[in-house]
């Protein structure tokens, strides 16, 4: 097996210096042989290469990495026009590019500027953050845990039970729920509870719950039948937070459960992991997530 791994360090490199080439040159030609010149791999191959490891085409790829940088460049206060931005962006019109942002983010350039709205921003480039997670190494370390005495959280919760797969419908239909039920996650935050693991020996054994936060003087509407009242306990947590990509906690999971908790001497409580989602203070930046471990 090592024989057979070891090879994949260096590939992984070549990999990541062809993302940090299209990082760089967005406004450049990033064609097939062009970026497949950065690696040294044939270009006969290489658009196969790159889907098989980051699951996206190269074309695909770019176009999200294009986007998500216009639409930092609207949110950001940014003087250009729309129309430059849109040329930066890879458009031949601004047309073009305000109909392919509106689909992406449910909302026009124009709005976006005045107004962004985040959680459908974070959803749109999901894929794109996977495919980085997908070879970026993250390393924990035991001071990055901190222990917490945590309040106890009165949440509606929306189950996700089966197959993984189908979790981005579940995570749309939450938030749209959330939306219309006047949750904005600025003031209710927004809780995952893992009741199995990652990836299970059968999908259909998946299982997790989707949170949000309710207030004392919030009241649980109507609406959508799979959603229902619950409480995250409070007590003793072991913490460890995650900022960057939050699309995949699994490596931070693994640590505090393989390496952090049989160094500690600690005990874990009868409840699940979870983590609370929050944006950082530049929401453009994306979110950070915290991950606790219930302790007793």
């Amino acid at each position: 097996m090592k024989m057979m791994t070891a090879p994949l360090d260096p590939y992984h490199a070549r990999m990541r210096r062809v993302l940090d080439h299209i990082d760089r040159h967005l406004d450049g030609d990033l064609d097939l042989e062009t970026v497949s010149s950065v690696a040294a791999f044939s270009k006969f191959h290489f658009h196969r290469q790159f889907k098989a490891t980051f699951g996206l085409s190269l074309h695909r790829y770019v176009q999200l990495a294009r986007m998500q940088r216009a639409s930092k460049s609207l949110a950001g206060g940014e003087e250009a026009s729309v129309t430059a931005i849109a040329m930066d962006a890879g458009y031949e019109t601004p047309d073009a590019f305000a109909r392919a942002f509106r689909q992406r983010l449910g909302q026009s350039p124009s709005d976006f500027r005045k107004s962004p709205d985040w959680e459908p921003w974070l959803a749109a480039f999901r894929p794109l953050n996977a495919a980085r997670s997908r070879i970026m190494q993250t390393i924990f370390t035991p001071d990055q845990v901190t222990l917490r005495d945590v309040a106890p959280a009165r949440v509606a919760i929306f189950e996700h039970r089966g197959d993984p797969a189908t979790l981005d419908a579940t995570i749309q239909r939450f938030i749209a729920w959330r939306k219309a039920a006047g949750l904005s996650p600025r003031t209710n935050p927004t809780f995952n509870i893992w009741h199995s693991e990652r990836r299970p020996a059968d999908p259909a054994d998946y299982a997790m719950d989707l949170c949000v936060g309710l207030r004392p003087d919030d009241a649980l509407h109507a609406g959508e039948e799979a959603v229902k009242l619950g409480e995250i306990p409070g007590g003793r947590c072991a913490v460890l937070r995650v900022t960057g990509d939050t699309h995949n906690l699994e490596p931070a999971a693994l640590y505090l459960y393989r390496d952090w908790l049989p160094a500690s001497g600690e005990e874990m409580r009868d409840f699940p992991i979870y983590c609370q989602r929050f944006f950082l203070d530049q929401p453009e930046r994306g979110t950070a997530a915290d991950l606790f471990l219930p302790l007793k």
